[in-house]
């Protein structure tokens, strides 16, 4: 995780928890003088647009006195989705079964995009299956993974 995003992460989490949700995970977009922060925050019995404008609010005190981002930015926070994204080992352990697809940040064999069946993790690998061949891949080397909705 990129050092600025680790320390939003920081700053975040505590806050978000302090309102009586999980932190599943942001995603610090940063594109020139505007930026994008995307907190994504879970609940046992769902979420809804209050929550998250709590959580917003919350969030955004923090980072007025905090000011740990240069420039403008846009705050979203929302539920993870069907198509939640994976930040951590523990959340690809828990979708083991699923499948899900994967961006690296460097190729791998060739390619960087992989779909397939999220079989678990070993150590600090997340194991996918694609047609018939496993692909250990470093939790470090993924850019961004999210879970294949079943409809």
């Amino acid at each position: 995780m990129a050092s600025a995003a680790a320390q939003l992460e920081t700053l975040i989490q505590p806050a978000v928890e302090a309102c009586g949700c999980d932190f599943w995970g942001l995603e610090y977009l940063s594109q020139g003088r505007f930026s994008t922060l995307r907190v994504y925050i879970d609940h046992a019995d769902g979420i809804d647009v209050d929550m998250c404008a709590e959580v917003s609010r919350q969030v955004s005190a923090i980072l007025d006195v905090e000011d740990p981002i240069a420039g403008e930015y846009n705050l979203e926070v929302s539920s993870p989705g069907l198509d939640r994204p994976l930040f951590t080992l523990a959340q690809y352990e828990q979708h083991t079964g699923e499948t899900i697809s994967l961006r690296l940040r460097m190729a791998f064999e060739g390619r960087r995009k992989f779909t397939g069946l999220l079989r678990g993790v070993e150590g600090e690998d997340v194991v996918l299956q694609v047609d018939n061949e496993e692909f250990l891949l470093p939790i470090s080397s993924i850019d961004k993974a999210n879970v294949v909705p079943r409809f």
